[in-house]
């Protein structure tokens, strides 16, 4: 018996992962915890899947795409893949070189969407990486951390064409989890400022 999964699968799958959890928020904080680290992985997921045209190396580390185009050139082993770090995948989606590679629109941030994807990157690796503590999270404003992450997934996944989808189901299921994840993130930040006056 076999898992079969690819990068359209690891991306969407992550992204519906998050949509699931959120349903439970209302009744346990604790899944903040699960929300983040699966909605990190769907947004590094589709950054990658718009950096995928060709070859893929865009979404690899400089050194890794360089040892990968020289075992090529030379016809030796390729070595393994690297991915990029999160923080410079959002770059690259950002930049002029790797944002409009094979046709691709560059993502130009709001007033917002740095300081989201730096927290959603520093939370994920808080708890990924939990050393010996107490930690205290507000989770008040974490919905509007989430709602600017889902519309950078929108950006590349279907309000562009940065993503060339292989298969259909993915995309169909990432704008259905996507939509409910913000409904459900948009109901969060509700309750929270109706909580907190």
């Amino acid at each position: 018996m076999y898992f079969r999964t690819d990068e359209e699968a690891e991306a969407a799958e992550a992204l519906c992962m998050a949509s699931r959890l959120s349903d439970g928020l209302d009744r346990d904080v604790r899944l903040w915890r699960w929300v983040i680290i699966a909605l990190h992985n769907a947004a590094q997921g589709f950054m990658v899947l718009s950096l995928r045209h060709g070859n893929g190396l865009a979404a690899l580390t400089k050194e890794s795409a360089a040892a990968w185009l020289k075992a090529h050139e030379n016809g030796g082993d390729y070595p393994p893949e690297r991915l990029d770090h999160f923080p410079n995948l959002y770059a690259k989606i950002k930049g002029e070189e790797h944002g409009q590679i094979a046709g691709n629109k560059r993502f130009t941030p709001g007033a917002t969407h740095d300081s989201s994807f730096k927290k959603l990157n520093d939370f994920r690796n808080e708890f990924i990486h939990f050393t010996p503590k107490g930690w205290s999270l507000e989770v008040d404003g974490l919905p509007e951390i989430c709602l600017d992450v889902i519309s950078v997934i929108e950006f590349l996944s279907w309000q562009t064409e940065n993503i060339m989808w292989h298969e259909l189901p993915f995309r169909e299921q990432s704008q259905l989890c996507s939509f409910k994840l913000k409904e459900q993130m948009l109901h969060l930040k509700r309750v929270y400022a109706v909580i907190g006056s």
